[in-house]
């Protein structure tokens, strides 16, 4: 009895061993190539599903058969006009022939190595034919289209599909670049010294013009105020001259009160005669010059005048028509 459980078990074990050795799978992302002692045999298999191979004898290399990626270095390139360039680029390829493929380079790790080598030089071709501003602004992406094809070409035999070659980067060294900046920023320097000129020259042109306006405007209104203050002094004078000429008397008694109040103080001192003319009407309020001469009669414009007052009215209207048209 245990005899034919350990022939049972034996069994199971080969059918199981046997089995494992005859059937794989094909992932979707995946396409195969069966070998038969190294060698390929029959057509490469790039459909999904569980497949059928010969136990023991047959082998399956399995190839990506989605789009990879080749992530080249920055490496130096110089143009046509002797500017050096770092270029730093990238790939996308697919293995479109894997029994090609396999044929030429077996893995993945020495294809990248070649298609590394194939992109580099065609950089360095293409690129090194054109100027530096043909390769960073003006032509970029038909030199781009110029690289694929290159690259597309020679990676045919390669079994390899090469679906783009693009440019990440395309600038000059550290050292260029950084005499470049400092060239650029001594530019950008003197144009700011530039505007800032102009801008004072412009500030001094309206502080002098301000200047200007305000020394005319100051002069002006001297000149107004100066023709003001004389108006106004020959006004009150005519005012004064016509007042004396209603009444002497009285004048001359107003002003010698005004002349007591202006000069007369708590610490004022004056010495003069007792019947010197300026105490006249202290000593004497009443004091009326008897002179025959200052008797005035009254003319048809002090009556006017006189009408003027009465009637509450300014003298200045009447006397000072230059001044009612100030106002």
């Amino acid at each position: 009895m245990k005899g034919k459980q350990i022939a049972l078990l034996i069994f199971l074990g080969l059918l199981f061993l046997v089995s494992v050795n005859t059937f794989y799978s094909v992932h979707e992302t995946k396409q195969a190539i069966v070998l038969q002692f190294g060698r390929p045999v029959g057509a490469p298999i790039t459909d999904a599903g569980l497949k059928i191979k010969v136990p023991f004898i047959q082998q399956v290399q399995f190839l990506d058969r989605r789009i990879l990626d080749l992530d080249s270095p920055a490496e130096e390139v110089i143009a046509s006009d002797q500017k050096r360039l770092v270029v730093d680029s990238f790939t996308r390829w697919q293995i479109s022939d894997p029994l090609q493929f396999y044929i030429s380079v077996r893995d993945e790790r020495i294809a990248r190595s070649r298609l590394q080598a194939i992109v580099s030089s065609s950089l360095r071709s293409v690129l090194g034919g054109e100027e530096f501003v043909t390769v960073v602004r003006d032509e970029r992406d038909e030199l781009m289209a110029r690289i694929s094809e290159i690259v597309n070409a020679q990676a045919n035999d390669l079994g390899i599909n090469i679906i783009d070659v693009r440019i990440k980067r395309a600038d000059l060294p550290d050292a260029n670049s950084q005499a470049i900046y400092r060239r650029m920023q001594t530019e950008r320097q003197q144009e700011a010294a530039e505007f800032r000129a102009k801008g004072q020259e412009i500030s001094r042109g309206i502080r002098a013009e301000a200047e200007k306006k305000v020394t005319v405007l100051v002069a002006e209104a001297t000149r107004d105020a100066e023709i003001i203050r004389g108006t106004g002094d020959a006004c009150r004078n005519r005012i004064f001259a016509s007042a004396y000429g209603l009444d002497p008397d009285f004048f001359a008694f107003y002003r010698s009160m005004k002349s007591y109040e202006e000069s007369l103080g708590s610490d004022t001192t004056i010495v003069l005669s007792p019947d010197s003319e300026f105490f006249k009407f202290l000593n004497d309020p009443n004091a009326i010059s008897n002179d025959d001469s200052n008797v005035t009669k009254l003319t048809k414009e002090n009556i006017e005048l006189i009408s003027v007052i009465q009637s509450n009215d300014r003298l200045s209207d009447k006397l000072c028509p230059e001044l009612v048209k100030l106002d």
